[in-house]
């Protein structure tokens, strides 16, 4: 089975190939295609940006999309930035620029106040033939709710799935590992970053792992793709 992985970060690939190794898979970079539109992200959640950006790529291509979009919420800023976390700070800022602005923003806040998690939700938008395969299947058995479904076409449209990553958010940056908000989320009860963690340890707990585990038992599951030795 043949994945694009609708995105052009690097750092996501990387997690994303180290999480399905030992699937008999092949994942191809965005890179690898010149034809796919840019996708405006104004979901109003991260699910809706999730599949949006799956389904464009998979249309595209007409290969089977892999996309995920993931929201930062603390408690003491009402849940935000949310679905605004990878622009935070601005269309173009970066990783640093996010992590200061969200420092300053819970300057003073004690301890309680910053709790905080990563909510990740994982699309995978099946090509026509793999939909349509999957779509039998599903039929046979029952149903599966985690399926979006294409019933005109008697397919199914996409597999979602999410990861929900508890903690909080330090006062200040620590670890040099990871990406994103990784150096400022600090995972109870070890007390670390997920910036001072190691890239297998990560993986091991990660929203993105959880997201990502149950989409490949979903692939496993319904017949797209065996552990490799099977």
């Amino acid at each position: 089975m043949t994945i694009v992985v609708a995105t052009r970060n690097p750092d996501k690939v990387r997690e994303i190939e180290a999480i399905l190794r030992g699937l008999d898979v092949s994942l191809l970079s965005l890179d690898r295609f010149d034809n796919v539109p840019v996708v405006v992200e104004d979901g109003r959640t991260v699910e809706e940006n999730a599949l949006k950006k799956a389904r464009t790529v998979r249309d595209a291509t007409g290969l089977t999309a892999l996309a995920d979009d993931t929201g930062l919420e603390v408690d003491a800023l009402g849940g935000a930035p949310g679905v605004l976390s990878a622009r935070y700070a601005g269309e173009r800022a970066g990783y640093e620029a996010n992590n200061r602005k969200l420092l300053e923003a819970l300057e003073g806040v004690p301890g309680p106040g910053r709790a905080a998690r990563f909510r990740c939700v994982m699309a995978l938008a099946l090509s026509i033939e793999a939909g349509a395969a999957v779509y039998a299947r599903i039929e046979e058995r029952g149903g599966d709710q985690r399926a979006t479904l294409a019933t005109p076409s008697r397919r199914v449209d996409a597999f979602v799935a999410e990861g929900i990553l508890e903690g909080r958010i330090a006062r200040e940056r620590k670890g040099t590992s990871g990406f994103g908000y990784d150096p400022i989320f600090e995972v109870p009860p070890a007390g670390t970053t997920l910036a001072e963690m190691g890239p297998g340890q990560k993986n091991r707990i990660s929203h993105r792992y959880r997201a990502l585990v149950e989409i490949r038992e979903l692939v496993v599951r319904w017949g797209l793709a065996t552990p490799r030795g099977e």
